[in-house]
This record gives structure tokens, sequence and C-alpha cells, in this order.
């Protein structure tokens, strides 16, 4: 995700896949080999002040938009990126970086909600996403958890979003943190969109139990006319219609 946590986030991005298959209207209409792929970005602060218009017109049809951290951080760019990207045409979700280790996740999902992660059906806003990865701070690589500590702070952490917003969150990770931090748990791909980051030419092998990816972070060392220097650069396993109407929830 955009520069929280640079060298970390280097030594993250590694193994996820395609997957197979078939359509599911929350995830995507194809398999990787068959879909269209619909390009976005992710972005902070760390971006600075962005062109939203000129992005637009580069062709990005979506960015997911650093909206909070822990229990008390905001992004200060957070709310002139969400609407200006709304304003552009631009279709956008906030995402929220875990700390697993300083409060349970409901309080982490509520503070997301009452901080730019709510959700409208408007065309243009996709449920926000929960970035878990490798503690970027003291506290270990799993945030001092056990397999079965982070799997129950993650579901209270997606139950809490969904009862204050109607929405399945969106899940960012990388399969390495997925499947050594909860133990290689399945469930939460029944409902939740997967965002896997590995930063390659080929999306690799996904979480366990994932059966296909919604989005995929490929580099972040991407260029995009309106951002000055490197952005995260993403797809979504689909088509633009597809994107509405996960966005619209329909």
């Amino acid at each position: 995700m955009a520069r929280t946590r640079l060298s970390m986030r280097r030594l993250l991005a590694a193994g996820l896949t395609v997957a197979a298959t078939a359509a599911a209207a929350l995830f995507a209409t194809a398999g990787p080999a068959a879909a269209a792929t619909t390009p976005g970005i992710d972005v902070s602060r760390y971006q600075g002040s962005i062109n939203w218009t000129s992005v637009r017109n580069a062709g990005i049809q979506f960015a997911f938009i650093k909206a909070t951290e822990g229990t008390s951080y905001k992004d200060p760019n957070f709310n002139a990126n969400y609407v200006n990207a709304y304003n552009a045409g631009v279709i956008r979700g906030a995402y929220h970086f875990a700390r697993p280790n300083i409060s349970a996740g409901s309080t982490q999902a509520n503070y997301l909600a009452s901080n730019g992660g709510a959700w409208s059906a408007d065309s243009r806003t996709l449920p926000a996403a929960l970035d878990l990865e490798g503690n970027p701070y003291a506290g270990g690589y799993c945030y001092g958890l056990t397999t079965t500590g982070m799997r129950n702070w993650v579901q209270d952490f997606l139950n809490t979003y969904r009862s204050r917003t109607g929405r399945y969150a969106v899940i960012y990770t990388t399969t390495s943190w997925w499947n050594q931090c909860t133990g290689s748990w399945t469930a939460p791909w029944a409902n939740h969109p997967l965002w896997v980051a590995r930063w390659s030419s080929t999306v690799g092998t996904l979480p366990a139990g994932a059966p296909f990816w919604s989005f995929w972070q490929y580099t972040s060392s991407g260029a995009v006319s309106g951002i000055s220097g490197n952005v995260d650069r993403n797809y979504w396993n689909g088509d633009r219609t597809r994107l509405i109407a996960l966005a619209n929830n329909t």
C-alpha cells in the first residue's frame, strides 16, 4: 500500500495466484485468463497532491485511498483525494491499515467507518478494504497474535464493518502473510473480495482457500499522469461494469 511501510512492503509482496473461474457478482465475471482487467491505483499522503482529472484521463478506473490506521490516525490527504477522485469519475474506496496488537478489530472497524470508510450506493464508492500485512512496527511479523487470535481479530473487524455499512469489506493481503498469520484460514473468501499483493508479471499462488482474486496489486513503482513519483498499480478482475456492480452491491 502506499508508503506507510516502504521496506516492509517490499519484503511482503510475494507469492499470490491467478485462480480459475467464473463469475460471482461479488468478485468478478470470469477467470483471470478470460476476464477484462480494469486498471487502478492505491494512494496515500505519500503521493502528495494528485490531479485526479489527469489520473482519470490516463485510463485509471478505480482507486483505493488510505483513510485510517489503527485507532487514531487519519491520512491527512484522504478527504481531498476521496472527493476529488469521485468528482473526476474514478471509482474509489477507502482502506484501513490494520494494527491488530493495539485494539480490538471492532474498534478499528468503527474508526474506519466513522472516518471515511462508510459506503453509499452511488456507482463510485467501493466497500472499504482491510489492509493486512506484516507489522512494520514493534511486536512481531504477525503482531504477536496466534493464528487463532488473528482469525478472531479479523472476524471481529469484518463483522463490525458489515454491521456498520451493510457491506463485506475487501481484504488486502499477501499469500505469505495470510497463510502464516491466520494459519491458512479459508472462511472469509466465501464473501469478502480478495485484493492480493504480488509485485510480478503473474499473480502466483493465492491465499489458502481463495477461489480467485478480485483486485491485484502488481507493482509499487507504477507511473500515472497526475501523480508525481511512483504509485502502486492494480487491476480489477473484470470490466468497469462489473466494478460498478460491486460498488453498488448489485
